[in-house]
């Protein structure tokens, strides 16, 4: 079984054209795996608007690496999670597919690419192994995959099509059942399913996906050198650097965040500790947020600074300025990103007591829980860090390390092995003359 292993993973976007959480996760998985011994990775990413079609082609380069190409589609239906552009994919990527003749293709989401992508690649490739990586709830959830009630933001539980009505009343629930019937039937192509986190796993195990199928294997980052601890100045100096990365939405909970830190007392606050907000999008924002937000920056005053949105390699040098990450989402979240760069780090974490986020941040010893959405207390976590000089070092000493990128792979190619094996026993007992062209 150690034969040259070829795989396809296939995402929604690239890292250079949009940087999110399971861009690079993906792009991470590729890199992992054309490391490994008699692995061979393609990456294939979406691309659409603002993009140009470089040709009749959907496959593009865009003078990426050799082993990475584009796959351009704009005619894609949020709802049913379709893409509507099928004679892009039996034109272009069963093309692409059959040439390169992958033993496993892994979609790290459908998202832009649609559900019948990963249709016609179960057609065309039959004795492949098809996996898919859930990064959110999006087949489950038509509210952006967050589980989350509108208008209340209440989180949801589970959902079904007379709960979905519930949140998009203009929207029958017949709609919501096929929606539902498609996605699950769709989905059940494939040979494995593959949650970075436990919680979001039971989740699609309560919506009707085979347990059996789902396996728990967390995002790998690149161990680089961990930058070294802030250093600090000044008679009485504390760990009082307080930020938040990431995308600001309603979902990820910088109005708590930012709320939070307004409530806490001048005499602990004081003049030098600092609120470092790294991320930007809040112009795409609905009006109500916008407006939320100015109020609570005005109040807040100089105890809040905005530095813009990043890139990931500008981690490194961004995390030395920092000396705790605050992540304050009020959505289940999965894996974010951000807590394997905090642990590789040394930053302690202040984070909401629901979701992946509390698998994933160890009370206590990674870091410290507050109860989800509620911003006093959070205020109280940080006046408790701050009136407590040992705190950061003792949650230091506890954190654990994350998961390598390349760890990460080696647990991919041993369930892909493991897949593939089942498909050929599978294949030879419905056909024992069979000849072998697996691995």
């Amino acid at each position: 079984m150690n034969e040259q292993l070829r795989v396809l993973v296939v995402s929604h976007a690239h890292p250079t054209v949009s940087l999110g959480g399971a861009e690079i996760a993906s792009h991470n998985l590729h890199r992992g795996l054309n490391s490994l011994a008699n692995v061979e990775s393609v990456y294939l990413a979406r691309v659409g608007h603002p993009v140009p079609r470089h040709a009749a082609s959907a496959l593009m380069s865009n003078r990426l690496a050799d082993d990475e190409l584009l796959f351009h589609t704009d005619d894609y239906d949020h709802f049913f999670l379709s893409n509507g552009d099928t004679q892009a994919i039996s034109r272009d990527l069963l093309r692409f597919a059959r040439d390169l003749r992958p033993h496993v293709v892994h979609f790290h989401h459908v998202l832009g690419i649609g559900l019948e992508a990963l249709y016609a690649l179960r057609d065309a490739l039959p004795h492949a192994a098809i996996l898919v990586t859930f990064h959110e709830y999006l087949s489950i959830c038509h509210n952006h995959g967050q589980m989350v009630k509108k208008p209340s933001g209440q989180l949801c539980e589970s959902a079904s099509p007379t709960a979905c009505h519930g949140c998009f009343p203009e929207i029958p629930i017949s709609r919501f059942l096929k929606r539902e019937v498609f996605a699950r039937g769709m989905l059940g192509l494939a040979d494995a399913y593959v949650s970075p986190s436990r919680f979001l796993a039971e989740r699609y195990v309560d919506w009707g996906l085979e347990e059996e199928k789902l396996c728990v294997i967390e995002n790998g980052i690149a161990l680089e050198a961990a930058v070294p601890a802030r250093e600090l100045q000044g008679p009485k100096p504390r760990r009082n650097r307080f930020a938040y990365f990431g995308q600001i939405t309603p979902f990820k909970g910088v109005d708590v965040l930012i709320d939070a830190v307004s409530r806490i007392p001048k005499e602990i606050w004081g003049e030098d500790s600092c609120l470092m907000i790294f991320g930007g999008n809040l112009e795409r924002q609905p009006v109500e947020f916008q407006e939320r937000m100015k109020k609570l920056i005005a109040d807040a005053g100089q105890r809040v600074r905005f530095y813009g949105a990043y890139q990931n390699a500008d981690m490194p040098r961004l995390m030395r300025s920092v000396d705790w990450v605050v992540l304050p989402s009020v959505w289940w979240e999965n894996s974010p990103v951000v807590i394997q760069e905090a642990l590789l780090h040394g930053r302690p974490m202040i984070c909401s007591d629901i979701g992946g986020m509390a698998e994933k941040v160890r009370d206590g010893k990674d870091g410290l829980h507050f109860r989800a959405g509620s911003s006093q207390d959070l205020a109280d976590r940080i006046v408790e860090v701050l009136s407590d000089t040992r705190s950061w070092d003792r949650l230091r000493a506890t954190m654990r390390q994350p998961v390598d990128h390349m760890g990460c792979a080696r647990e991919h190619v041993k369930l892909y092995r493991r897949l593939l094996r089942q498909r050929l026993d599978a294949a030879e007992a419905e056909n024992p003359a069979l000849l072998s062209h697996a691995l």
